[in-house]
């Protein structure tokens, strides 16, 4: 199977960055759907899309839809991902990939069992930078990897009703935000082998400020900050023995990067030329996952995924933030 037909789940803004991309990069996106035909029909007016969709259930049936883009806030991704498997359909999951380890775990096996791929979009993995970090660090450039740093800092509404902030909708900075800096520090770094997390939560219990350390293997460490309330310099820097990379901001988007030896030589400079905001490059990845029959990233298995959620999972009860839903299933 070549050239995949996407479907769109939601109709929110990351939704239509994600469609604006696919039409950039020529892929063919086919239907979407939403809670109601209003909206499914002004965004597939918006992008040109055939068929709008007044259901999820109803997007998810469209014979013509091979996989699925579920672009809802993440405490629908389990249940939206769910029902596109069920019916078939691979899926491309928003980050964060679930609310929790158990959630992400229950869709990796769905999609094993079904023989589909499930796959998280973290799309910053896939971007052209990335890929050239990756190359420089497997070349031994920058020797052994002492230490990461990363933040995601941003400055969003306090409103306590906000979604960002709700602890029913999975609010707080750690799931929205910090699970970049998380994610990329397992890219570079792998599992790590300790966590110490401390945060500051809001009136509605939500986190707004969440710092991490962690221990990896051979001893290496990083740091990560997120912040929903003010608005850092969204850098990363990966240091080794023998060089560091500095990532400039907005270091999870298209940016630009410098190889820096230890006496300040810059000794590469990379500048990112991208069309559209980047998340095409993922779909493309997905596509090919599926037409070579792997059904899994290769630059993120969805083991990592569900294992990543279970770093989170650490995290959050370190700093003690546990949404309604955990609670009425654990008590």
């Amino acid at each position: 199977m070549t050239g995949l037909r996407w479907g769109i789940l939601a109709t929110g803004g990351i939704a239509g960055a994600f469609a604006s991309d696919l039409r950039t990069a020529g892929l063919d996106l086919v239907a979407v759907g939403s809670r109601s035909q209003e909206s499914a029909d002004s965004f597939a007016a918006r992008f040109d899309i055939p068929r709008a969709h007044a259901t999820y259930d109803d997007l998810v049936a469209d014979p013509e839809v091979d996989i699925v883009y579920v672009s809802t806030p993440h405490p629908m991704h389990h249940a939206n991902a769910r029902l596109a498997l069920e019916a078939g359909k691979h899926v491309l999951v928003e980050k964060a990939f679930t609310l929790n380890r158990a959630e992400a775990e229950d869709l990796r096996a769905l999609g094993a069992e079904r023989g589909l791929l499930v796959m998280e979009a973290m799309w910053t993995r896939y971007l052209p930078h990335m890929a050239r970090i990756r190359e420089i660090i497997a070349a031994g450039t920058l020797g052994e990897i002492r230490a990461v740093s990363a933040d995601h800092t941003q400055l969003l509404p306090s409103d306590p009703s906000h979604r960002l902030n709700a602890l029913e909708l999975g609010g707080g900075a750690l799931l929205d935000l910090g699970i970049y800096p998380v994610s990329f520090i397992w890219d570079v770094l792998g599992a790590p082998t300790s966590v110490h997390a401390v945060g500051r939560l809001v009136e509605t219990g939500a986190d707004a400020e969440v710092a991490t350390i962690m221990t990896h293997e051979g001893g290496a460490v990083s740091t990560s900050l997120s912040s929903s309330r003010a608005a850092g310099p969204n850098t990363a820097t990966v240091i080794g023995t023998a060089a560091r990379i500095e990532i400039d901001r907005v270091w999870y988007t298209p940016t630009s990067f410098r190889v820096i030896l230890p006496d300040g030589t810059v000794q590469e400079e990379y500048v990112s030329e991208v069309a559209g905001r980047g998340m095409q490059y993922q779909a493309i990845a997905a596509e090919r996952y599926v037409t070579d029959g792997t059904l899994d990233s290769d630059l993120l298995p969805a083991a990592e995924s569900v294992a990543i959620m279970g770093t989170l999972d650490e995290i959050r009860s370190q700093i003690g933030v546990r949404y309604p839903r955990e609670e009425a299933t654990h008590g």
